[in-house]
């Protein structure tokens, strides 16, 4: 099983929330994998989840803290889509489930033509959205759970990533729950990537 990881924006947690969810995955007896396809700027989200006890790998990397398509471009690099992908699923090769963080939102590009949206739908992975708790996320939330709708790719949750609680991020709660999909809410970690 592939499980791709998105967020609703940026720097919102997917990091944190791909560790969470595969530490509980390996502690229900699966085998698990992490993998971020694509890492642009100076963070290595692969340590932080390595940390939490979970295989976790880099394929490509650089070092401009852009979208991929921008950042390879930068770099000189052209990204080629379907090695991306055949990699990415190889990296699934025995075990039970394969955690793939993407880079931003479902439609950050990677190449000129494709998106993160066209990498999970090609990986064949039921998608994870990572969504804030506060101002902003209603329509954020709204406009990822429709994006991935039209493209025909399964939201099996949606995770509120640092939740503290609060009149705003309760309300945002009753209401994130009318889009349809299972809602996980994660507490914010005092040391949060």
């Amino acid at each position: 099983m592939i499980r791709f990881v998105s967020g609703t924006d940026t720097g919102i947690g997917k990091t944190v929330v791909s560790a969470v969810l595969a530490r509980r995955s390996l502690e229900q007896g699966m085998s698990v994998r992490y993998v971020k396809p694509l890492q642009t700027g100076g963070d290595d989200d692969a340590a932080v989840v390595r940390s939490a006890g979970i295989d976790a790998r880099t394929l490509l990397r650089f070092p401009d803290p852009l979208a991929p398509a921008v950042a390879a471009e930068l770099s000189g690099t052209t990204i080629d889509f379907d090695g991306l992908v055949r990699d990415t699923r190889a990296c699934g090769d025995g075990v039970d489930v394969l955690y793939v963080e993407g880079a931003g939102g479902l439609l950050v590009p990677i190449t000129e033509k494709h998106t993160m949206a066209d990498f999970a739908e090609a990986l064949d992975a039921e998608l994870i959205v990572v969504a804030r708790p506060g101002l902003g996320t209603l329509n954020h939330t709204a406009l990822t759970i429709e994006a991935a709708e039209r493209r025909g790719l399964h939201v099996a949750t949606i995770v509120v990533s640092d939740y503290t609680g609060g009149r705003t991020e309760e309300t945002n709660l009753v209401q994130l729950r009318e889009l349809g999909p299972p809602i996980e809410v994660l507490e914010r970690i005092a040391d949060r990537h």
